[in-house]
């Protein structure tokens, strides 16, 4: 939305879309965003994720913003932001691993594979490495729960993992190797009706 101004003649003009005060071109995304958008409130999580692919992370200085710009309370944008496991308010790791906790993975030791990963290699959830290599989080739930424990590595989900497999997944990413997602059958019978299914 582009403001009006009148000069000392009273000639009006159209603003110019304004930059914002850093300079960062990344913000340009972020306007273009919310132009496309026509700057709805309901379009909070699309510019968040436009946000988040610009600049990695939603810090503070992008939370303000696009609550300014889309004339939101910072408490309702900061909720948004702090509730869905997808964002993330701090820098990541070059590489992530997003545990679920939700009741199934959990019941299936995912709690287990949380803390294999934080003995193997010195992070605890919520944090990066000090090389900035890894990052590890853990999700309520996934909604992946038939794969169960599930985690989510550099985007990719994979599931039926267990704390080995999936520090094994990790040290291979982290070797820059492609990690192939292949599906482990739950039990015997679970894999005779995914068979039947295809």
């Amino acid at each position: 939305m582009a403001n009006v101004i009148k000069d000392t003649a009273g000639n009006v003009t159209k603003a110019t879309e304004a930059e914002h005060p850093s300079g960062d071109p990344r913000f340009k995304l972020v306007d273009r965003a919310l132009k496309r958008l026509q700057y709805q409130q309901d379009a909070l999580i699309e510019v968040l994720h436009t946000a988040q692919e610009a600049f990695g992370y939603l810090s503070e200085d992008l939370l303000i913003y696009t609550a300014h710009q889309l004339k939101l309370p910072l408490s309702w944008v900061y909720g948004v932001a702090s509730f869905y496991h997808f964002f993330s308010l701090k820098p990541l790791g070059e590489h992530t691993c997003i545990v679920c906790l939700g009741t199934a993975c959990y019941v299936k030791q995912a709690g287990d594979i949380v803390t294999k990963l934080q003995q193997e290699f010195g992070v605890a959830a919520g944090q990066t490495t000090p090389d900035n290599k890894l990052s590890l989080s853990t999700a309520r739930c996934l909604g992946s729960c038939g794969l169960a424990p599930v985690l989510v590595l550099d985007g990719n989900v994979v599931g039926r993992e267990t704390p080995v497999s999936t520090v094994e997944r990790v040290k291979a990413l982290l070797a820059g190797q492609i990690v192939p997602v292949e599906l482990k059958p739950a039990s015997p019978s679970l894999e005779l009706e995914e068979a039947e299914i295809l």
